[in-house]
């Protein structure tokens, strides 16, 4: 626990309101990580909203998705889109922020603002690369444990997340028990399955097979491997949607009269995939997508508690918990839900579950997904009137 401790005074009163930043830890405070390396020094690109109260106990910690980052409620500073979760959080939305104090953090191994592959080595003054140490989802939350010491809060009021912000929760439940109130994991799972492993392993080879890779130090040659990485987000974005989603969406519309009887974008599908692609690559860092996709490749919560899940959650009974899954998704599937709930139930925690009926496969926490919110929202009354804040 004292590794999650900052030195040096708390973030102050200013900082907080001015909605986030980079908070940079001074050497004499390093991240160590599950390797057996450290990070020093490091940073961590962060956005607050909401106020927090004087008791600091209004905290709602939001964890993003593999390709997500802090700006989950406010435009994007490259893209200038709407935030990840606009429509979850904010003014009289499920988290309220006139309510709540809501933060999110870019993981360690991101490429917004925290320390990551494309950050500077002191060592060498050069980006990191494959120089960079490899990195677990318990890292990034030991690397989240120690801003919210900076910050000066104790106790979470809630920590929050879907897909691999699901996991960042249930590592958050094993490892600081104590410094939770209320959890929710969404649409996630406690290990990464062999199935995931493999699609993640196609998208770091079309990565590292892009001449312009150069070994991880394509910063230094002044190129980037846009077309690995593009192919890599095509790859992955089918895992997050539904066959009916798809065939909904797309089906076999072409996106002209007639075939192009070549391997031009015949069909609606295809044009969409490669606007994934294309996209992706303005916003995201080749090198932090395989850190990251190695660190959920790593995750597999029961392994470090003699392979027993329940026992993760043995400190964690005082926590509230709610699970959510989504009918459709066959990326972290309603079963493996429910896994996690019979672990909680086994380690005599109080948890609900809800599987809620979607054809939107993965992605349905991202979307207009009215359950969704009318769940969360209830959990989240439930637990402020519980702990004092209603």
């Amino acid at each position: 626990m004292d590794d999650a401790s900052p030195s040096g005074p708390a973030i102050g009163p200013q900082a907080i309101e001015s909605g986030g930043g980079t908070w940079k830890f001074p050497a004499a405070r390093p991240l160590r990580l599950d390797s057996g390396a450290t990070l020093s020094p490091l940073e961590i690109g962060y956005k607050t909203y909401g106020v927090l109260n004087e008791t600091k106990s209004n905290a709602v910690l939001v964890c993003h998705a593999l390709t997500g980052d802090q700006h989950a409620a406010s435009p994007h500073p490259i893209t200038g889109k709407p935030g990840w979760w606009d429509r979850v959080i904010g003014p009289g939305l499920p988290l309220d922020t006139d309510r709540y104090f809501v933060i999110a953090t870019n993981v360690v191994g991101g490429c917004m603002g925290s320390t990551g592959p494309g950050s500077t080595n002191p060592e060498t003054g050069e980006p990191y690369g494959l120089s960079f140490p490899m990195i677990t989802i318990a890292d990034m939350v030991r690397a989240q444990a120690m801003l919210i010491d900076a910050l000066g809060i104790e106790t979470l009021f809630a920590v929050v997340g879907g897909s691999m912000g699901g996991m960042q929760v249930l590592q958050w439940a094993a490892d600081y028990p104590e410094k939770l109130f209320s959890a929710v994991c969404i649409a996630s799972a406690a290990r990464h399955s062999a199935q995931n492993i493999a699609f993640h392993e196609v998208g770091r080879q079309a990565i590292m097979a892009d001449p312009d890779w150069q070994g991880g130090a394509y910063e230094k040659a002044g190129v980037s491997p846009s077309k690995g990485l593009a192919v890599a987000r095509m790859a992955a974005h089918i895992t997050y949607l539904s066959e009916a989603a798809l065939q909904r969406k797309f089906g076999r519309e072409l996106r002209r009269d007639g075939l192009s009887w070549g391997f031009d974008a015949d069909f609606q599908v295809e044009s969409y995939l490669r606007h994934q692609g294309a996209s992706f690559v303005d916003r995201f860092d080749a090198n932090s997508y395989l850190y990251i996709t190695r660190a959920l490749d790593y995750f597999d919560l029961a392994a470090s508690h003699d392979g027993i899940l329940a026992q993760a959650f043995q400190k964690a009974r005082g926590v509230r918990f709610m699970v959510l899954s989504f009918s459709s998704d066959w990326l972290y599937s309603t079963a493996e839900s429910r896994d996690i709930v019979r672990a909680l139930n086994a380690a005599g925690c109080r948890a609900s579950f809800v599987e809620i009926e979607t054809d939107k496969g993965h992605d349905a926490f991202f979307l207009d997904e009215p359950q969704l919110d009318a769940t969360l929202r209830g959990f989240i009354s439930s637990a402020a009137q519980a702990r004092g804040l209603a």
